[in-house]
């Protein structure tokens, strides 16, 4: 069986749709799109009919690469007032050999989520911090080790209903099965994931279109997030506003000659563009990386806030990623507002190196970890496919 999965990203400025393959335990991009979306505000869904063409051309487009339907799909939820919730459990091994299995972790996670997410929540997954089997400590997978008893931890997260349903409801709506459900920062880590970020304390800050996700993660474990209802989308409209110009050329000219610190801007350095009177105007690039920077600055603020908020430990590392975070020279200011060394994260999938794509390449990651830990396989293209 050809291990291949399909992951949908619904963002507020693109819909991304990734098919990797993964193949002697590498993964491999079959096909992506990334399209303009439409009737989704702050990463939720406020018109679905607009919202369902876009996802709509997304998969048409990956079907177009592939030449077959897609009928399965992975997807994700914003952190808009996600739950993060510890908790642990304990089973005795009744069995006469003792051995650790797939069903045992299992029937942890059973007893860890009892009576653990709130009526008006809906469970969105499990993440597993460690287990323990008798005296043997954090471990990551217990499964064919020998014991009495096996304990596990974990971190459980639940949404608001209301978020999950929206979603799922849309994506049945494109005649789509929804197989598994997480939340974007889930995916970020994963995506973004080595030694650093797997035994220390940081943050990982998604910069959206019209959010800005902040997220802590202990050992590579989320321990709480938060969602900033501003974005790099906002750049854009001040770009507009001062310049006179349409928003379409505004983020033209953020994306492709602007620099989110203006030391690294040069006044001479001149573009001609039309404005919205359809005049030829003269902008140079001190000036616009002045507007740029004056909201870039407001938005990393408040990541500062939120970072104080979620956690009183130091961080670690602190990586950006999402679209906004390809402005150039977002790291260096975002260092000098932070007062920490911020990276810029790293999508290794070859044909989708774009920190866009972090949270669907990165939930597909995330599932095959799950189904690792499970002791299952699984496709979601049969043979005939």
């Amino acid at each position: 069986m050809r291990k291949i999965y399909t992951s949908v990203d619904l963002g507020s400025d693109y819909i991304k749709v990734v098919v990797l393959e993964l193949h002697h335990n590498k993964l491999n991009l079959l096909a992506a799109s990334s399209v303009k979306s439409s009737g989704i505000k702050k990463g939720l869904i406020t018109n679905a009919t607009a919202a369902l063409s876009s996802l709509q051309t997304a998969i048409e487009e990956v079907e177009g690469i592939l030449h077959t339907k897609i009928k399965r799909v992975l997807t994700s939820i914003p952190a808009h007032n996600a739950e993060y919730i510890y908790a642990q459990g304990t089973i005795k091994i009744e069995r006469e050999d003792k051995k650790i299995n797939s069903e045992d972790i299992n029937e942890i996670f059973r007893k860890v989520i009892k009576d653990r997410v709130r009526f008006d929540y809906e469970l969105i997954t499990i993440h597993p911090i460690d287990f323990t089997v008798d005296d043997r400590t954090e471990l990551k997978n217990p499964k064919g080790l020998t014991g009495d008893e096996l304990s596990g931890r974990v971190i459980i997260v639940a949404t608001p209903k209301k978020n999950i349903y929206s979603v799922v409801s849309l994506i049945e709506a494109a005649n789509l099965e929804v197989v598994d459900v997480s939340i974007n920062s889930i995916g970020d880590s994963y995506t973004l994931r080595n030694e650093k970020t797997a035994t220390e304390v940081g943050a990982i800050v998604n910069l959206g279109a019209e959010t800005t996700t902040v997220a802590i993660f202990n050992k590579g474990i989320i321990t709480n997030a938060s969602v900033i209802p501003l974005g790099s989308r906002k750049i854009d409209s001040d770009i507009a506003y001062i310049f006179k110009l349409s928003l379409h050329n505004a983020n033209k000219l953020k994306e492709k000659f602007s620099t989110a610190h203006r030391r690294y801007a040069s006044a001479e350095n001149i573009r001609e563009i039309e404005n919205v009177d359809k005049e030829e105007i003269k902008i140079n690039q001190y000036e616009l990386s002045e507007v740029v920077m004056f909201r870039a600055e407001e938005i990393l603020n408040l990541v500062k806030k939120e970072l104080k908020a979620l956690t009183n430990k130091k961080m670690q590392y602190i990586i950006l990623t999402g679209g906004g975070s390809h402005l150039a020279n977002i790291t260096e200011l975002a260092t000098n507002v932070l007062e920490e060394k911020v990276l810029l994260g790293d999508v290794k999938v070859v044909g989708a190196r774009n920190n866009r794509f972090s949270s669907a390449v990165g939930n597909i990651v995330y599932f095959i970890n799950k189904l690792n830990l499970k002791g299952k396989q699984y496709s979601m293209f049969s043979s005939s496919d």
